[in-house]
């Protein structure tokens, strides 16, 4: 035989056996652990020197560090971000839902869990959902086969009907499967690790993907009997503790079924610690600023990656990336492709866990408040276009920067955010506001932008059990509301008289949505309220001034007003509304009496009272809102329709 027909001989089983391996490697499992409130310089990885995580520390040495690796200010917005591969504004969840919320994840975004569950994966959520708690926002209708945890966070607890305890509700997939008191909270950590071994050990022969969302370490902190006292850190630190056991369970797990050189496990927070909760709040480190903020120590995360085989131990990435990246990454690693019908922000990180660069796919990272956008990095800097608070105590002092006088960090000297240069380098301002101001016409900048999508939205929404209120929709008249409010649906808005108000979701619900008001009205006076619902921030209302009929609709600092030419006397019928578009439009007795634009719908819930015939908070407008209407108001109904 020939030497060149040996080779080729060779070459061609070498070839087969490498295909043939190849395609018989399965897809890795992904395992996610995600922790709430969790800061900085928590963790041993990260500089704590005051809570022991060995499981932490081996891991990082067997693993990744990621040093520059971003969430969101608070933990819906980042949930959010986990499950779309969006910056929440874009997806339309600016902050945290609160139990018996119209609104939640919309059932048309594509969630990770539903695209690794088409590629054949086994998938299951364990712990804090906070994306909506009313069926059509729960974990099992957005691509997890199973759900066991709580749907919000730990402090959201009501008085139980059944028995008068605070409690909140733990779930088993859709339904309620106990209600937790305080004392039973003790427990959360150890049977959500109960759950993640079970759930990998009988998903052993199938590549799963489990979400482990951790209740811990919000306030308040409820470290399990094994760990309570044991910490050099107090309670906090006791829990930070036992979540560092739950992760070395669930890496013993899996090498022990030698499933941990085919799985990723990643390990991140959702936002910053929450500083105002002192000793029960943990620490950013180095990082200025915690939760609530969009300070390095709100949104910069203590993240790890563990792959053995694959991810080279003792490795570290400073590259910039973030929650917004798990989708992408996660999709392309099980073989699947991202669907390219909407847009999202993440991007696939594979070659940084692989070492494959150490270039971050970004072209920036965006810092959100909200819908507010605040500041902007590219590379080492980081432009500062808004006023920030550091989030120590509420309603503490705003830094001051605006996109006319913006702040500039070098990140790379300056980690903790003290040293403002924008003077040294007016270059790289501009190429930074730039970039932000390319964003703002996306996404928008305090009121959402073109490349908004809206959040979803339940009819009549309630609490998840009975509670002592009743099932009242959040914000709905309490006992201790102001006498003025009555427990009225907006559905029977007829039925108040002027000098009522509605609370939260008892009030028309219009955030993202067209709004029709229309009644009758007959006025005593020139000028008066006819009604109003919100604030400086975001708001609508109705009114007489100087004896002329005006609509304003307001999204932060600017406003639309729209006044008819004529407004007669006696009365009169009324109609104003505000379209998907933001045309704004008048009409009295029936005939058009004046139009207008606004920049498009209310963003939010307005989070003043819906008020009859005065304005009780801040006017929407200027006019006098506290002395009431004189004359009558008849056959109200505001009408929100789906934009």
């Amino acid at each position: 035989m020939s030497t060149r027909i040996l080779l080729f001989i060779v070459t061609l089983i070498v070839f087969v056996c490498g295909h043939a391996t190849a395609e018989n490697t399965p897809p890795p499992n992904i395992v996610l652990i995600f922790i709430d409130d969790m800061g900085y310089g928590d963790i041993g990885p990260f500089g704590s020197t005051k809570n022991r995580t060995p499981q932490l520390d081996r891991m990082a040495k067997e693993g990744m560090k990621f040093t520059s690796f971003y969430a969101a200010p608070v933990c819906s917005v980042s949930r959010a971000q986990v499950m779309t591969g969006c910056y929440g504004a874009r997806v339309s969840v600016p902050g945290v839902f609160p139990p018996g919320c119209a609104h939640g994840i919309n059932r048309e975004e594509h969630t990770v869990a539903e695209l690794m569950k088409a590629q054949g994966y086994a998938t299951m959520c364990i712990g804090k959902w906070h994306l909506g708690d009313q069926p059509e926002f729960l974990p099992t209708r957005h691509g997890f086969d199973h759900y066991f945890g709580l749907p919000y966070s730990n402090d959201m607890k009501k008085k139980a009907a059944v028995n008068g305890q605070l409690v909140v509700p733990l779930m088993r997939d859709a339904q309620v499967a106990e209600l937790l008191d305080d004392d039973a909270q003790n427990r959360i950590v150890e049977r959500y690790t109960d759950e993640a071994v079970k759930f990998i050990t009988r998903s052993k022969d199938k590549p799963f993907f489990l979400y482990l969302p951790h209740t811990a370490v919000h306030t308040p902190v409820h470290p399990g009997a094994a760990f309570a006292g044991k910490s050099a850190n107090g309670r906090f630190g006791d829990w930070v503790e036992e979540v560092d056991w739950s992760v070395g369970r669930v890496l013993d797990t899996l090498r022990e079924l030698k499933l941990d050189r085919n799985t990723l496990v990643m390990f991140s927070s959702d936002n910053g610690p929450w500083l105002v909760k002192g000793a029960d709040g943990g620490s950013a480190g180095p990082l200025r600023g915690g939760k609530g903020t969009t300070w390095e120590g709100g949104v910069r995360e203590p993240t790890l990656a563990w792959w053995p085989g694959k991810v080279a131990p003792g490795s570290a990435c400073d590259a910039i990336a973030g929650n917004i990246d798990f989708l992408p990454t996660f999709v392309k690693l099980a073989g699947g492709t991202v669907p390219t019908d909407r847009r999202i922000d993440g991007k696939d990180i594979s070659p940084l866990l692989f070492g494959k660069t150490k270039e971050s796919p970004h072209e920036a990272r965006y810092y959100y408040h909200g819908y507010k956008l605040q500041a902007v990095r590219a590379g080492p800097w980081k432009l500062a276009i808004a006023p920030q608070s550091e989030g120590r105590k509420k309603g503490g002092e705003m830094v001051p920067a605006s996109l006319d006088k913006p702040r500039l960090y070098n990140l790379d000297t300056d980690i903790g955010e003290r040293d403002d240069v924008a003077s040294a380098h007016p270059d790289v301002v501009s190429r930074l506001k730039a970039l932000a101001l390319k964003m703002a016409d996306d996404i928008g900048n305090g009121k959402p932008g073109p490349g908004v999508r809206p959040a979803g939205f339940a009819e009549n929404p309630v609490t998840l059990y009975p509670t002592e209120d009743g099932p009242k929709r959040k914000g709905a008249a309490k006992k201790k509301s102001p006498p003025a409010t009555k427990n009225v649906k907006s559905a029977s808005l007829d039925a108040l008289k002027i000098g009522d108000a509605l609370d939260g979701e008892a009030a028309p619900q219009v955030a993202n949505r067209p709004i029709t008001i229309t009644c009758e009205v007959e006025s005593k006076s020139p000028d008066g309220v006819i009604v109003a619902h919100g604030g400086k921030a975001v708001g609508y209302s109705l009114y007489l001034k100087s004896g002329r009929l005006m609509f304003t609709v307001r999204t932060g600092k600017e406003h639309t007003s729209i006044a008819a030419n004529e407004t007669p006397t006696g009365r009169f019928s009324v109609e104003a509304a505000l379209a998907a578009g933001g045309q704004m439009r008048l009409a009295i007795n029936g005939k058009e009496a004046a139009t207008g634009k606004n920049a498009g719908l209310l963003h939010r819930q307005p989070q003043e009272r819906f008020c009859v015939g005065f304005d009780d908070a801040v006017p929407v407008a200027d006019y006098g809102g506290k002395a009431k209407f004189e004359g009558t108001i008849a056959h109200l109904k505001v009408t929100a329709g789906v934009p």
